[in-house]
């Protein structure tokens, strides 16, 4: 016999773009059945709490939120030193992460902390320091991991289903975000398109594939494409992989986030802009394959959610989806993605220890 677990006390620093996804996420998750409740929010512009924001990059234009019950603060030390918060999800700027997550951890918080950690491996190893040394979660907000038609490319690969996979290909392409302009326009801050969004396709492609032995990336802070270079890929043709992402694009051409995984006896095809967002060619068969309409911020959310109730009890009790997002691996990417910008800066290929 277990004790069934314990409501799942949140808070959420920022509530911006992502923090209002992450509290829609949540108490989305709360009406589903997980125990949990949203209790608390810091954000220095906390009094627009009823203010609809800019639209993401996926997402609805406006991301309603009930704010009943819902303490509203403008310091994120109100949330960090609350004593009933068990999980904080922090979705500020990139320069305040590992501070707060590093504050919130040993503050005995289990933190869901947005991307991109920060913008150089040396950062992100700070963190990880201090979480190795904790019984806390420390987990790497990557959404794309938990998106349910990656998770089925996932699969795909791990299981071999379709053979050995020839080639893959990924491409995320806009414009620049319209919430946040200052930050956003400031590289030294955001990172530029490499650490906001491409971001994303190298995770994914490391969660895949294993750390590429070479990068070769052109471009500049707004656009860019990077080659995966993998010894011994078993593959029948060892192509490189590929991933472009851009902010160079116009807003009235919206957003492109697609990939195509070539495998010897099949080819997945993704493309966010379909009504079929996942298809299966196989010989002159083409197959929609139904997936959840769920997004990824829903099934990260509530697998974190699942991870701390499986430490309050010791088992599980709503687990409808499954993949690791180790802090280990946010450094790997942090790594990869500082031999990108060695690549772009240096126009070589550039080998990753």
């Amino acid at each position: 016999m277990t004790t069934p677990p314990s409501t799942i006390k949140i808070g959420i620093i920022g509530f911006g773009f992502m923090g209002r996804t992450h509290a829609r996420a949540y108490q989305d998750a709360q009406r589903d059945g997980y125990p949990c409740q949203l209790i608390a929010i810091a954000d220095r512009n906390h009094g627009q709490k009823t203010v609809s924001q800019p639209a993401g990059n996926i997402g609805a234009p406006e991301i309603e939120i009930d704010t009943t019950g819902i303490a509203f603060q403008n310091d994120a030390s109100a949330i960090i030193n609350h004593p009933d918060i068990e999980l904080v999800s922090i979705c500020t700027h990139t320069e305040t992460h590992v501070e707060f997550a590093i504050a919130a951890l040993n503050a005995g918080k289990h933190v869901l902390l947005e991307k991109p950690i920060a913008l150089t491996p040396d950062e992100v190893q700070r963190l990880l320091d201090v979480a190795s040394k904790t019984d806390r979660l420390c987990i790497p907000a990557m959404c794309m991991r938990f998106w349910p038609a990656w998770a089925h490319i996932k699969q795909a690969i791990d299981t071999n289903t379709f053979g050995p996979v020839r080639n893959a290909s990924f491409s995320r392409l806009g414009s620049r975000p319209q919430w946040s302009a200052e930050f956003y326009s400031d590289q030294s801050r955001s990172g530029g398109v490499l650490h906001d969004l491409h971001i994303h396709d190298t995770d994914f492609i490391v969660h895949c594939f294993g750390v590429p032995a070479a990068v070769t990336c052109e471009g500049d802070p707004l656009a860019l494409t990077t080659l995966y270079h993998y010894e011994n890929f078993p593959s029948p043709i060892s192509a490189p992989i590929s991933a472009s992402g851009a902010w160079d694009r116009p807003p009235s051409m919206g957003y492109q986030m697609k990939c195509t995984i070539v495998f010897e006896d099949a080819t997945l095809d993704f493309d966010l802009s379909r009504p079929d967002q996942l298809i299966l060619y196989q010989g002159d068969q083409s197959t929609p394959i139904e997936i959840d309409p769920r997004t990824g911020y829903d099934h990260q959310i509530r697998w974190a959610l699942d991870q701390i109730a499986k430490q309050q009890t010791g088992r599980s009790t709503n687990e409808p989806f499954s993949t690791d997002t180790p802090i280990h691996d946010a450094l790997v990417v942090a790594r990869v993605l500082a031999a990108e910008q060695q690549s772009m800066e240096q126009h070589q290929r550039v080998s990753i220890g």
